[in-house]
Protein backbone atom coordinates (compact mmCIF):
# COMPACT_ATOMS: atom_id res chain seq x y z
CA UNK A 1 0.00 0.00 0.00
CA UNK A 2 1.15 3.73 -1.21
CA UNK A 3 0.28 6.64 1.09
CA UNK A 4 1.27 10.15 1.22
CA UNK A 5 1.49 12.51 3.85
CA UNK A 6 1.42 15.94 3.46
CA UNK A 7 2.81 18.04 6.04
CA UNK A 8 6.19 17.08 7.81
CA UNK A 9 5.33 18.58 11.16
CA UNK A 10 4.63 17.08 14.63
CA UNK A 11 1.87 15.46 13.47
CA UNK A 12 2.78 14.72 9.52
CA UNK A 13 5.99 13.30 10.25
CA UNK A 14 4.85 11.51 13.39
CA UNK A 15 2.31 9.71 11.22
CA UNK A 16 4.36 9.10 7.93
CA UNK A 17 7.12 7.23 10.39
CA UNK A 18 4.62 5.07 12.09
CA UNK A 19 2.81 3.52 9.14
CA UNK A 20 6.10 3.29 7.28
CA UNK A 21 7.36 1.86 10.42
CA UNK A 22 4.39 -1.42 10.14
CA UNK A 23 5.57 -1.74 6.14
CA UNK A 24 3.57 1.06 4.38
CA UNK A 25 5.13 2.54 1.73
CA UNK A 26 4.84 6.17 2.72
CA UNK A 27 5.81 9.66 1.71
CA UNK A 28 6.32 12.60 3.63
CA UNK A 29 5.60 16.14 1.16
CA UNK A 30 6.68 19.59 2.27
CA UNK A 31 7.04 23.02 0.57
CA UNK A 32 9.94 23.64 2.97
CA UNK A 33 13.19 22.52 1.06
CA UNK A 34 15.26 22.98 3.58
CA UNK A 35 13.17 20.35 5.85
CA UNK A 36 12.85 17.86 3.22
CA UNK A 37 16.91 18.33 2.71
CA UNK A 38 17.52 17.43 6.26
CA UNK A 39 14.63 14.75 6.56
CA UNK A 40 16.88 13.19 3.57
CA UNK A 41 19.91 13.39 5.62
CA UNK A 42 18.16 11.96 8.61
CA UNK A 43 17.97 15.26 10.56
CA UNK A 44 14.90 15.57 13.03
CA UNK A 45 13.57 18.83 12.74
CA UNK A 46 11.27 18.53 16.45
CA UNK A 47 12.35 16.85 19.45
CA UNK A 48 10.01 13.46 19.90
CA UNK A 49 11.69 10.75 21.86
CA UNK A 50 12.30 7.61 19.84
CA UNK A 51 11.54 9.81 16.09
CA UNK A 52 14.89 10.12 15.06
CA UNK A 53 15.90 5.78 15.05
CA UNK A 54 11.95 5.17 13.48
CA UNK A 55 12.99 7.63 10.53
CA UNK A 56 16.33 6.84 9.80
CA UNK A 57 15.46 2.76 9.95
CA UNK A 58 12.48 3.62 7.65
CA UNK A 59 14.27 5.27 5.64
CA UNK A 60 17.01 3.16 5.06
CA UNK A 61 14.91 0.51 4.13
CA UNK A 62 13.13 3.11 1.34
CA UNK A 63 9.80 2.24 3.04
CA UNK A 64 10.17 6.17 4.28
CA UNK A 65 10.69 8.83 1.46
CA UNK A 66 10.06 12.71 1.06
CA UNK A 67 9.61 14.88 -1.39
CA UNK A 68 8.76 18.61 -2.68
CA UNK A 69 6.36 17.66 -5.14
CA UNK A 70 2.83 16.39 -4.27
CA UNK A 71 2.21 16.46 -7.75
CA UNK A 72 4.60 14.09 -8.48
CA UNK A 73 3.41 11.67 -5.50
CA UNK A 74 -0.14 11.77 -5.79
CA UNK A 75 -0.36 8.57 -8.29
CA UNK A 76 -0.13 5.68 -6.83
CA UNK A 77 -1.08 6.77 -3.19
CA UNK A 78 -4.21 4.63 -1.95
CA UNK A 79 -4.36 7.69 0.57
CA UNK A 80 -3.22 11.32 0.98
CA UNK A 81 -2.90 12.83 4.36
CA UNK A 82 -3.22 16.40 4.70
CA UNK A 83 -1.08 16.95 8.27
CA UNK A 84 -0.35 21.01 7.36
CA UNK A 85 -0.57 23.89 10.51
CA UNK A 86 -4.26 25.00 11.34
CA UNK A 87 -2.57 27.94 13.44
CA UNK A 88 -5.61 30.08 14.98
CA UNK A 89 -6.58 33.36 13.93
CA UNK A 90 -6.91 36.61 15.66
CA UNK A 91 -10.47 35.76 16.39
CA UNK A 92 -9.74 32.17 17.89
CA UNK A 93 -10.56 30.27 14.59
CA UNK A 94 -8.44 27.83 13.01
CA UNK A 95 -6.47 28.80 9.75
CA UNK A 96 -7.88 26.56 7.12
CA UNK A 97 -5.71 28.36 3.99
CA UNK A 98 -2.62 25.68 4.40
CA UNK A 99 -5.27 22.62 4.08
CA UNK A 100 -7.21 23.60 1.18
CA UNK A 101 -4.14 24.73 -0.49
CA UNK A 102 -3.35 20.97 0.01
CA UNK A 103 -6.98 20.00 -1.26
CA UNK A 104 -6.85 22.18 -4.48
CA UNK A 105 -3.25 20.65 -5.40
CA UNK A 106 -4.76 17.30 -5.32
CA UNK A 107 -7.39 18.39 -7.19
CA UNK A 108 -5.28 19.73 -9.88
CA UNK A 109 -3.79 16.31 -9.93
CA UNK A 110 -5.79 13.14 -9.45
CA UNK A 111 -5.77 11.09 -12.15
CA UNK A 112 -7.69 7.84 -10.27
CA UNK A 113 -9.93 7.23 -7.17
CA UNK A 114 -7.84 8.09 -3.78
CA UNK A 115 -9.22 8.85 -0.13
CA UNK A 116 -8.61 12.10 1.05
CA UNK A 117 -7.90 12.07 4.49
CA UNK A 118 -7.61 15.33 6.89
CA UNK A 119 -5.40 14.47 9.63
CA UNK A 120 -5.09 18.19 10.65
CA UNK A 121 -6.83 19.19 13.99
CA UNK A 122 -9.84 21.30 11.54
CA UNK A 123 -13.39 22.65 12.87
CA UNK A 124 -16.51 20.26 12.15
CA UNK A 125 -17.24 21.04 8.29
CA UNK A 126 -13.76 21.32 7.19
CA UNK A 127 -14.15 17.86 5.02
CA UNK A 128 -16.58 19.55 2.93
CA UNK A 129 -14.97 22.53 2.48
CA UNK A 130 -11.78 19.88 1.06
CA UNK A 131 -14.50 18.49 -0.89
CA UNK A 132 -15.51 21.74 -2.13
CA UNK A 133 -11.84 22.61 -3.19
CA UNK A 134 -11.10 19.27 -5.01
CA UNK A 135 -14.27 19.52 -6.63
CA UNK A 136 -13.70 22.88 -8.04
CA UNK A 137 -10.16 22.31 -9.55
CA UNK A 138 -11.51 18.54 -11.01
CA UNK A 139 -14.57 21.13 -12.71
CA UNK A 140 -12.12 23.18 -14.23
CA UNK A 141 -10.02 20.18 -15.54
CA UNK A 142 -13.21 19.02 -16.84
CA UNK A 143 -13.52 15.72 -15.14
CA UNK A 144 -14.86 13.39 -13.03
CA UNK A 145 -12.79 11.83 -11.17
CA UNK A 146 -14.12 9.58 -8.18
CA UNK A 147 -12.62 10.29 -4.54
CA UNK A 148 -13.49 10.24 -1.36
CA UNK A 149 -12.57 12.61 1.78
CA UNK A 150 -12.48 11.33 5.11
CA UNK A 151 -11.65 12.23 9.13
CA UNK A 152 -8.93 10.72 10.99
CA UNK A 153 -8.05 12.73 13.99
CA UNK A 154 -4.75 12.46 16.02
CA UNK A 155 -4.71 11.65 19.87
CA UNK A 156 -0.85 11.97 20.26
CA UNK A 157 0.62 13.34 23.49
CA UNK A 158 3.93 15.12 22.84
CA UNK A 159 6.69 12.94 24.38
CA UNK A 160 4.95 10.28 23.93
CA UNK A 161 3.66 10.01 20.02
CA UNK A 162 5.57 7.18 18.96
CA UNK A 163 3.71 4.72 21.29
CA UNK A 164 0.75 6.45 21.13
CA UNK A 165 0.20 6.01 17.36
CA UNK A 166 1.74 2.24 17.57
CA UNK A 167 -0.26 1.34 20.50
CA UNK A 168 -3.47 3.29 20.49
CA UNK A 169 -6.09 3.00 22.90
CA UNK A 170 -8.56 4.25 20.11
CA UNK A 171 -8.66 5.06 16.22
CA UNK A 172 -11.03 7.64 14.83
CA UNK A 173 -12.14 7.76 11.59
CA UNK A 174 -14.90 9.17 9.76
CA UNK A 175 -16.00 8.14 6.60
CA UNK A 176 -18.52 9.03 4.21
CA UNK A 177 -18.63 5.76 1.89
CA UNK A 178 -18.02 2.17 2.26
CA UNK A 179 -15.05 2.50 -0.42
CA UNK A 180 -13.28 4.61 1.78
CA UNK A 181 -13.79 2.43 4.74
CA UNK A 182 -12.26 -0.54 3.23
CA UNK A 183 -9.23 1.92 2.44
CA UNK A 184 -8.64 3.02 5.80
CA UNK A 185 -9.68 0.02 7.69
CA UNK A 186 -6.99 -1.77 5.65
CA UNK A 187 -4.49 0.98 6.00
CA UNK A 188 -5.11 0.91 10.11
CA UNK A 189 -5.15 -3.15 9.89
CA UNK A 190 -1.61 -3.75 11.41
CA UNK A 191 -2.57 -1.06 14.42
CA UNK A 192 -5.62 -3.42 15.48
CA UNK A 193 -3.61 -7.02 16.35
CA UNK A 194 -3.79 -6.22 19.83
CA UNK A 195 -6.89 -5.80 20.26
CA UNK A 196 -7.05 -1.87 19.57
CA UNK A 197 -10.69 -0.36 18.69
CA UNK A 198 -11.49 1.40 15.25
CA UNK A 199 -14.24 3.49 15.51
CA UNK A 200 -15.84 4.45 12.12
CA UNK A 201 -18.50 7.05 12.28
CA UNK A 202 -19.82 9.78 10.28
CA UNK A 203 -16.86 12.81 9.14
CA UNK A 204 -18.42 15.98 11.29
CA UNK A 205 -18.64 13.14 13.96
CA UNK A 206 -14.88 12.51 13.60
CA UNK A 207 -13.90 16.26 13.28
CA UNK A 208 -16.00 16.54 16.53
CA UNK A 209 -14.60 14.28 18.44
CA UNK A 210 -10.58 15.89 18.32
CA UNK A 211 -12.01 18.85 19.49
CA UNK A 212 -14.16 17.40 22.43
CA UNK A 213 -11.61 15.08 23.94
CA UNK A 214 -8.88 18.09 23.73
CA UNK A 215 -11.31 20.30 25.64
CA UNK A 216 -12.04 17.64 28.68
CA UNK A 217 -9.22 17.25 28.89
CA UNK A 218 -8.41 20.77 29.26
CA UNK A 219 -11.79 21.58 31.40
CA UNK A 220 -9.81 18.87 34.04
CA UNK A 221 -7.07 20.97 34.13
CA UNK A 222 -9.04 24.32 34.85
CA UNK A 223 -10.99 22.58 37.47
CA UNK A 224 -8.12 21.28 39.35
CA UNK A 225 -6.19 24.86 39.44
CA UNK A 226 -9.33 26.81 40.41
CA UNK A 227 -9.70 24.45 43.49
CA UNK A 228 -5.93 24.45 44.06
CA UNK A 229 -6.58 28.84 44.26
CA UNK A 230 -9.70 27.89 47.19
CA UNK A 231 -7.73 25.29 48.51
CA UNK A 232 -4.84 27.95 49.13
CA UNK A 233 -7.64 30.27 50.78
CA UNK A 234 -9.13 27.87 52.65
CA UNK A 235 -5.80 26.15 54.42
CA UNK A 236 -6.99 23.02 52.54
CA UNK A 237 -4.06 20.89 50.93
CA UNK A 238 -4.99 20.35 46.92
CA UNK A 239 -3.21 17.12 46.66
CA UNK A 240 -4.65 15.42 49.11
CA UNK A 241 -7.69 16.33 47.61
CA UNK A 242 -6.82 15.32 44.79
CA UNK A 243 -6.07 12.31 45.92
CA UNK A 244 -9.52 12.23 47.50
CA UNK A 245 -11.42 12.50 43.94
CA UNK A 246 -9.19 11.12 41.97
CA UNK A 247 -9.73 7.67 43.80
CA UNK A 248 -13.50 7.72 42.15
CA UNK A 249 -13.69 5.73 39.30
CA UNK A 250 -16.66 8.32 37.38
CA UNK A 251 -13.21 11.18 37.77
CA UNK A 252 -10.03 9.32 37.50
CA UNK A 253 -6.72 10.33 38.18
CA UNK A 254 -5.59 11.78 35.21
CA UNK A 255 -5.30 15.29 34.19
CA UNK A 256 -6.59 16.70 37.77
CA UNK A 257 -2.77 17.66 38.84
CA UNK A 258 -2.33 21.59 40.08
CA UNK A 259 -0.15 23.21 38.17
CA UNK A 260 0.64 26.24 36.13
CA UNK A 261 -1.70 26.34 33.57
CA UNK A 262 -1.73 24.00 30.14
CA UNK A 263 -0.22 25.23 26.87
CA UNK A 264 1.43 23.22 24.05
CA UNK A 265 0.09 23.28 20.32
CA UNK A 266 -3.48 21.63 20.92
CA UNK A 267 -5.42 22.17 24.33
CA UNK A 268 -4.73 26.02 23.85
CA UNK A 269 -6.07 26.23 20.33
CA UNK A 270 -8.49 23.78 20.13
CA UNK A 271 -10.14 25.13 23.18
CA UNK A 272 -10.38 28.77 21.48
CA UNK A 273 -11.89 27.40 18.21
CA UNK A 274 -14.65 25.13 19.55
CA UNK A 275 -15.42 28.09 21.32
CA UNK A 276 -15.50 30.32 18.28
CA UNK A 277 -17.70 27.62 16.59
CA UNK A 278 -19.62 28.10 19.15
CA UNK A 279 -20.37 31.54 18.68
CA UNK A 280 -20.85 31.11 14.81
CA UNK A 281 -23.63 28.64 15.66
CA UNK A 282 -25.46 31.05 17.98
CA UNK A 283 -24.57 28.55 20.98
CA UNK A 284 -22.06 30.46 23.73
CA UNK A 285 -19.85 27.28 25.45
CA UNK A 286 -19.91 29.05 28.42
CA UNK A 287 -18.06 25.75 30.18
CA UNK A 288 -15.20 26.18 27.68
CA UNK A 289 -14.65 29.99 28.09
CA UNK A 290 -14.39 29.75 31.78
CA UNK A 291 -11.46 27.31 31.06
CA UNK A 292 -9.80 29.05 28.45
CA UNK A 293 -10.05 32.24 31.16
CA UNK A 294 -8.99 29.84 34.21
CA UNK A 295 -5.97 28.87 32.52
CA UNK A 296 -4.52 32.15 30.99
CA UNK A 297 -4.81 33.35 34.96
CA UNK A 298 -3.55 30.30 35.96
CA UNK A 299 -0.48 31.56 33.97
CA UNK A 300 0.61 34.76 35.89
CA UNK A 301 -0.22 32.53 39.41
CA UNK A 302 3.13 31.65 40.29
CA UNK A 303 4.59 35.38 39.55
CA UNK A 304 1.92 36.92 41.61
CA UNK A 305 2.83 34.72 44.49
CA UNK A 306 6.89 35.85 43.79
CA UNK A 307 6.01 39.60 43.79
CA UNK A 308 3.55 39.17 46.65
CA UNK A 309 7.02 37.16 48.47
CA UNK A 310 9.10 40.14 47.40
CA UNK A 311 6.35 42.68 48.38
CA UNK A 312 5.69 44.13 45.36
CA UNK A 313 9.22 44.73 44.16
CA UNK A 314 11.14 42.36 41.87
CA UNK A 315 13.51 45.21 40.72
CA UNK A 316 17.22 43.20 40.69
CA UNK A 317 16.12 39.99 41.63
CA UNK A 318 17.75 36.99 40.03
CA UNK A 319 15.16 34.57 39.33
CA UNK A 320 16.51 31.05 37.80
CA UNK A 321 14.20 29.32 35.67
CA UNK A 322 14.20 25.38 35.40
CA UNK A 323 11.75 24.44 32.66
CA UNK A 324 11.01 26.35 29.43
CA UNK A 325 8.62 23.96 27.26
CA UNK A 326 5.45 23.30 28.07
CA UNK A 327 5.51 19.98 29.30
CA UNK A 328 8.77 17.67 29.31
CA UNK A 329 9.80 15.33 26.67
CA UNK A 330 9.19 17.86 24.10
CA UNK A 331 11.14 21.11 22.74
CA UNK A 332 7.46 22.64 21.90
CA UNK A 333 7.08 26.46 23.09
CA UNK A 334 3.60 27.19 21.65
CA UNK A 335 1.75 28.64 24.34
CA UNK A 336 4.29 28.16 26.91
CA UNK A 337 3.54 29.26 30.61
CA UNK A 338 6.89 29.72 30.84
CA UNK A 339 6.81 32.88 27.81
CA UNK A 340 4.05 34.36 30.23
CA UNK A 341 6.11 33.99 33.57
CA UNK A 342 9.25 35.76 31.89
CA UNK A 343 7.57 38.58 30.21
CA UNK A 344 6.16 39.32 33.29
CA UNK A 345 9.36 38.51 35.79
CA UNK A 346 11.39 41.41 32.93
CA UNK A 347 8.67 44.01 33.09
CA UNK A 348 8.84 44.10 37.01
CA UNK A 349 12.57 44.86 36.09
CA UNK A 350 13.71 41.12 37.38
CA UNK A 351 17.04 39.25 35.80
CA UNK A 352 16.00 35.95 34.45
CA UNK A 353 18.25 33.02 33.96
CA UNK A 354 16.67 29.74 32.43
CA UNK A 355 17.59 26.22 31.97
CA UNK A 356 16.21 23.59 29.61
CA UNK A 357 17.09 19.97 28.68
CA UNK A 358 16.08 20.66 25.49
CA UNK A 359 14.38 23.55 24.68
CA UNK A 360 16.21 26.17 24.77
CA UNK A 361 17.12 26.88 21.14
CA UNK A 362 13.23 26.82 20.65
CA UNK A 363 12.89 29.17 23.33
CA UNK A 364 15.30 32.15 21.38
CA UNK A 365 12.64 32.31 18.90
CA UNK A 366 9.77 33.52 20.94
CA UNK A 367 11.56 35.27 23.65
CA UNK A 368 13.38 39.05 22.22
CA UNK A 369 17.15 38.99 21.77
CA UNK A 370 19.32 38.73 24.43
CA UNK A 371 16.58 39.04 27.36
CA UNK A 372 17.46 36.45 29.32
CA UNK A 373 20.36 34.47 29.67
CA UNK A 374 20.53 30.86 29.04
CA UNK A 375 22.75 28.18 31.25
CA UNK A 376 24.46 25.25 30.34
CA UNK A 377 22.78 23.19 33.38
CA UNK A 378 20.62 23.92 36.34
CA UNK A 379 22.92 24.37 38.86
CA UNK A 380 24.67 26.96 36.61
CA UNK A 381 21.19 28.85 36.31
CA UNK A 382 21.09 29.57 40.41
CA UNK A 383 24.61 30.73 40.91
CA UNK A 384 24.02 34.34 43.00
CA UNK A 385 20.11 33.11 42.09
CA UNK A 386 17.73 35.05 44.86
CA UNK A 387 14.49 32.36 43.33
CA UNK A 388 14.38 29.36 42.23
CA UNK A 389 11.22 29.20 39.90
CA UNK A 390 10.27 25.54 38.82
CA UNK A 391 8.30 25.94 35.49
CA UNK A 392 8.39 22.30 33.72
CA UNK A 393 8.87 19.20 35.51
CA UNK A 394 11.34 17.79 33.59
CA UNK A 395 13.05 14.36 35.03
CA UNK A 396 15.98 15.59 35.90
CA UNK A 397 14.80 18.37 38.19
CA UNK A 398 12.38 15.93 40.22
CA UNK A 399 16.15 15.01 42.52
CA UNK A 400 18.31 17.95 42.72
CA UNK A 401 21.34 18.01 45.68
CA UNK A 402 19.06 20.52 48.29
CA UNK A 403 22.59 21.30 49.58
CA UNK A 404 24.18 22.03 46.69
CA UNK A 405 21.35 24.41 45.27
CA UNK A 406 21.65 26.02 48.87
CA UNK A 407 24.92 26.90 48.54
CA UNK A 408 24.72 28.39 44.94
CA UNK A 409 21.52 30.79 45.80
CA UNK A 410 22.21 33.93 47.37
CA UNK A 411 18.79 33.55 48.18
CA UNK A 412 16.21 30.93 49.74
CA UNK A 413 13.43 30.60 47.49
CA UNK A 414 11.68 28.39 46.01
CA UNK A 415 8.22 28.22 43.60
CA UNK A 416 7.03 24.88 42.60
CA UNK A 417 4.53 25.27 39.78
CA UNK A 418 4.43 21.71 39.32
CA UNK A 419 4.17 21.01 43.08
CA UNK A 420 6.98 18.25 42.69
CA UNK A 421 9.42 19.12 45.81
CA UNK A 422 6.26 18.71 48.14
CA UNK A 423 8.21 15.53 50.22
CA UNK A 424 11.38 17.13 49.86
CA UNK A 425 10.97 18.90 53.05
CA UNK A 426 12.47 21.96 51.81
CA UNK A 427 10.83 24.27 54.79
CA UNK A 428 13.25 21.85 56.98
CA UNK A 429 15.93 22.91 55.17
CA UNK A 430 16.04 26.56 55.36
CA UNK A 431 14.02 27.02 52.18
CA UNK A 432 11.11 29.18 51.72
CA UNK A 433 8.89 27.29 49.77
CA UNK A 434 5.81 28.03 47.30
CA UNK A 435 3.83 25.52 45.28
CA UNK A 436 0.23 25.45 44.11
CA UNK A 437 -2.87 24.85 46.34
CA UNK A 438 -1.45 24.33 49.97
CA UNK A 439 -1.35 27.10 52.21
CA UNK A 440 1.37 28.33 54.47
CA UNK A 441 0.63 26.39 57.48
CA UNK A 442 -0.13 23.00 55.40
CA UNK A 443 3.53 23.73 54.04
CA UNK A 444 5.26 23.88 56.93
CA UNK A 445 3.71 21.29 58.71
CA UNK A 446 3.38 18.26 56.74
CA UNK A 447 5.81 18.30 53.59
CA UNK A 448 8.76 16.19 55.38
CA UNK A 449 6.15 13.12 54.98
CA UNK A 450 3.10 13.03 53.34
Amino acid sequence: MNITIVGTGYVGLVTGACFSEVGINTTCVDINLEKINRLKRGEIPIYEPGLEEIVQRNSNMKRLSFSTSLANEIKGSQAIFIAVGTPPMEDGSADLNYVLDVAREIGKNITEYVVVVTKSTVPVGTARKVREAIEEELSKRGLEIPFDVASNPEFLKEGDAIRDFLKPDRIVVGVESDRAEKVLRSLYQPFLLNGHPILFMDVPSAEMTKYAANAMLATKISFMNDVANLCERLGADVNLVRKGIGSDPRIGNKFIYPGIGYGGSCFPKDVKALIRTGREQGYDLRVLEAVDRVNEDQKVTMFSKMEQYYGGDLKGKKVAIWGLSFKPKTDDMREAPSLVLIKKLLEAGAQVTAYDPVAMEEAKKYLPKDSIRFSNDPFEALIDADALMLVTEWPEFRYPNFEVVSRLMKGKAIFDGRNIYLEAGLPQMGFDYVCVGVGAQQRSKVLVKR
